[in-house]
């Protein structure tokens, strides 16, 4: 573990009641400008904020227990992160890596197929957002196999855009009075040993989930099985042992992309670098954002052999900039914020099982690459 030192005291110190002054001022101009819709899980305003501290414009020292939802993994304004953005802004901010390209995507992307699950070759695109990965995700899939059925599972979360919603279990807060929303998408059970049967197996609650998939859909025209290894939003979810690998295994043998959604639990934020890890899962598809940049806007769906996201040249070095502190610029950031929690607590070294990876011909889109590794 290296030592790290922070700009602002790691302690809780307040020095007015909660909401402040200031605080309370912002709430009244904020209720004038931004929409009632827009919630917030607390009444005060960030001033500064480092490692897991916030500061609120009161001067009142808050503990950080919601990391921006999942994404402070590397703290809150760590100087490798800092210093990755600070350089790229001094270069360019934008050229859009379909117009003029650079380095700093195509660093990220050499990067993540290290870190990734299993040692094939892998490609990775680049997008705007969790959500976004994951729908390109499902683009991908649905392309390379030619089928249009896509299941998801109960409890699961994967976004607020239409399709996302479609693949998001929960009604309230997410879904309610936005519908219609996209077809052809199947519910399945998740394996959930609190709820479960008592002595279900997760391969057994993965049997009675393949069977529910081969009578209500046929195998022959399911595309994708998507799946958070552990739900968030649903509970903190961990499936019983060897619920994943059955259903990748089986996903592997008839065609289905399986698509490991890692958006929250990727990152070293379950003690290795993906949840799949810890069970040697290796997916088709992997959808990252959130941890994987330090905070900078950097989603992608990375997989056995693709990885979605775009991001501009700051946000590409934040990763690289968090990934050594762990995140630099253009896709810099993005590999030093890995480096980072690399650095801070070495991830534990997994053998993967060579489970997933479909045996699909190579297929090329705009806006992203699946070329399907051999199993």
């Amino acid at each position: 573990m290296t030592d790290i030192t922070y700009r602002l005291a790691q302690k809780r110190h307040l020095i007015t009641p909660l909401p402040g002054p200031r605080s309370q001022a912002l709430t009244e101009r904020r209720r004038r400008a931004v929409p009632a819709g827009v919630g917030s899980s607390v009444p005060v305003y960030a001033a500064d904020a480092d490692g897991g501290v916030i500061v609120d414009v009161d001067g009142n020292s808050l503990i950080d227990l919601g990391s921006g939802i999942a994404v402070t993994s590397v703290g809150a304004s760590d100087p490798g992160v800092v210093e990755a953005v600070r350089e790229q802004a001094g270069h360019f901010t934008h050229t859009c890596f379909m117009v003029t390209p650079y380095e700093g995507y195509v660093r990220v992307a050499e990067e993540l197929a290290e870190l990734t699950p299993g040692d094939h070759e892998k490609r990775t695109v680049l997008f705007n957002s969790g959500a976004e990965a994951v729908e390109n995700a499902i683009k991908v899939a649905r392309l390379a196999t030619g089928r249009n059925a896509v299941v998801a599972f109960d409890h699961a979360y994967h976004g607020r855009t239409n399709l996302t919603m479609a693949l998001t279990a929960k009604t309230l807060p997410y879904k309610h009075n936005f519908g219609p929303f996209a077809p052809e998408i199947y519910r399945m059970p998740m394996s959930y040993p609190y709820r479960d049967s008592e002595g279900l197996t997760g391969e057994q609650a993965a049997r009675r989930t393949i069977s529910q998939m081969e009578k209500q859909i046929g195998a022959d025209a399911l595309a994708a099985v998507i799946i958070e290894p552990i739900q968030g939003e649903g509970g903190f979810i961990v499936p019983a042992p060897g619920f994943l690998p059955t259903l990748a295994d089986w996903a592997r043998d008839n065609g289905v992309v399986f698509i490991a959604d890692e958006v929250q639990t990727g990152f070293a934020r379950t003690g290795a670098w993906f949840a799949c890890d810890d069970e040697g899962v290796v997916p088709d598809l992997i959808t990252m954002a959130k941890g994987i940049a330090g905070a900078c806007p950097w989603p992608l769906s990375p997989g056995a052999a693709t990885s979605s996201t775009r991001c501009t040249p700051v946000a590409s070095a934040a990763p690289t900039g968090a990934t050594r502190s762990r995140a630099r610029l253009p896709s810099q950031h993005s590999t030093r914020c890995a480096r980072m929690i690399c650095r801070r607590e070495r991830a534990p070294s997994v053998t993967p099982r060579r489970v997933g990876c479909g045996p699909w011909p190579p297929i090329s889109t705009s806006s992203a690459t699946c070329e399907a590794a051999a199993p």
